[in-house]
């Protein structure tokens, strides 16, 4: 099989480079190694950064039709006192809000619109394998499939197949691992009608839960330290729900929800990055390129932004020739400076604050600087912007293709 493009990876950063190539009239096939995108616990907030790309794209009314809640503001109790943190509401995007969705529902609706197009093709439980090269450039993969073993050749190949890549692994690229002292246990609670819903954290005394509002349900998180999982498994369950309650003590009527440990489920909390992301024939972007902590939520949104930028810089070159070197180097370029002063504000916060949090053994009083975001409202503006937009957000700017879409 040939194509121009072979992305490696159906998530977020493969889904929305498939879309945009395809849309700028670039032959493309993503490669997806699952059955289906059903994979709870993953990165379910989209941001306005990325709201902000599917309104250029021109489907931000019909995606949002689909069952999503909006979160403008990120508040927080730490030590049992309200705190106001983040207000959404004056971002310079067409949407100021968080929207809150299933991953599978975003990946789908980016799916459906890419094959509206002849020249994009998904292929589903098709797993890489093998780069192929020719004379050290990279110039295909090899992957398996239910029908058996499939080479692809292609004038790209880009790994976006996520933090356990395999074609970042197979390129040899070297890669920079931060020490990480959290890893997070993922659970759901049901929710009720008079649950608060823009509550994002509570804080109190060597604890941390995240609880994100998904309709029906709350999808919390548990900050626990790394390598700490083990330990509350061995304290037994309803040691475990304990201590839910009494982080949360709104929560403590429906603990019991958790039956069995399978229904929390662990996240190993990696950060780190390739210090170059390409080699000829070959384009690392997402979390393949840059694995980033949960903090925020702002993984998916800055693998997207990749994937834009890849695009914007890729396009009219992959339409019938090979990118070089210095064009897989502007993709770094462009991306790297973004995540870099991301993952360097994961990091203080989770070296500093978190780690500090996780080793107190009374309840903490609100920090100073929470307590100022709190009285000023101007100033929740700033966390806002951090979480919202980031750092160099992207902006389609590739033409629409000419190729008439299919009809779905």
């Amino acid at each position: 099989m040939q194509t121009g493009c072979c992305i490696a990876g159906g998530g977020p950063a493969g889904m929305m480079l498939g879309l945009l190539l395809a849309r700028a009239g670039v032959e493309v096939c993503v490669l997806e190694k699952h059955k289906d995108f059903l994979r709870d616990f993953r990165g379910d907030t989209v941001h306005p950064s990325t709201l902000e790309i599917m309104r250029e794209l021109g489907l931000l009314e019909e995606f949002l039709k689909r069952p999503h809640q909006e979160l403008t503001e990120f508040t927080g109790i730490v030590g049992g006192i309200p705190l106001r943190i983040a207000d959404l509401s004056h971002l310079p995007t067409h949407c100021k809000f968080v929207a809150l969705m299933p991953q599978w529902d975003f990946l789908d609706f980016l799916a459906a619109h890419a094959k509206r197009y002849p020249n994009f093709r998904l292929l589903m439980q098709a797993e890489v394998t093998e780069l192929l090269t020719k004379e050290g450039t990279v110039t295909g993969v090899r992957a398996m499939t239910p029908d058996g073993p499939l080479e692809i050749t292609a004038r790209l190949v880009v790994g976006a197949d996520g933090r356990h890549s395999t074609v970042r692994e197979k390129a040899a690229l070297a890669r920079e691992e931060f020490g990480v002292p959290i890893d997070v246990l993922w659970m759901r609670l049901s929710k009720k009608p008079e649950d608060p819903n823009n509550l994002i954290g509570r804080i109190a005394a060597g604890a941390i839960l995240v609880s994100l509002d998904r309709g029906d349900y709350w999808q919390c998180a548990l900050v626990i330290a790394k390598g700490g999982a083990e330990e509350l498994r061995a304290g037994g369950l309803n040691a475990f729900r304990a201590l839910l309650a009494r982080i949360a003590p709104g929560f403590a009527d429906r603990v019991n929800e958790l039956r069995v440990w399978d229904d929390v489920k662990l996240l190993t909390v990696i950060v780190d990055r390739l210090r170059q992301w390409y080699r000829p024939g070959l384009l690392c972007i997402g979390d393949s390129a840059h694995a980033m902590s949960p903090i925020g939520g702002v993984g998916i949104n800055l693998a997207i932004q990749d994937a834009v930028a890849a695009a914007n810089i890729l396009a009219q070159t992959l339409r019938g020739g090979t990118p070089g070197i210095e064009e897989l180097r502007k993709v770094q370029s462009r991306r790297e400076w973004p995540a870099r002063m991301t993952q360097r504000l994961q990091l203080v916060l989770q070296n500093q604050v978190m780690s500090r949090i996780l080793r107190l053994t009374h309840e903490p009083k609100p920090p100073f600087a929470l307590r100022l975001l709190d009285r000023f409202a101007v100033l929740r503006r700033i966390p806002a912007r951090v979480i919202g937009i980031g750092f160099r957000p992207e902006h389609v700017r590739i033409a629409a293709q000419t190729i008439v879409p299919q009809q779905r």
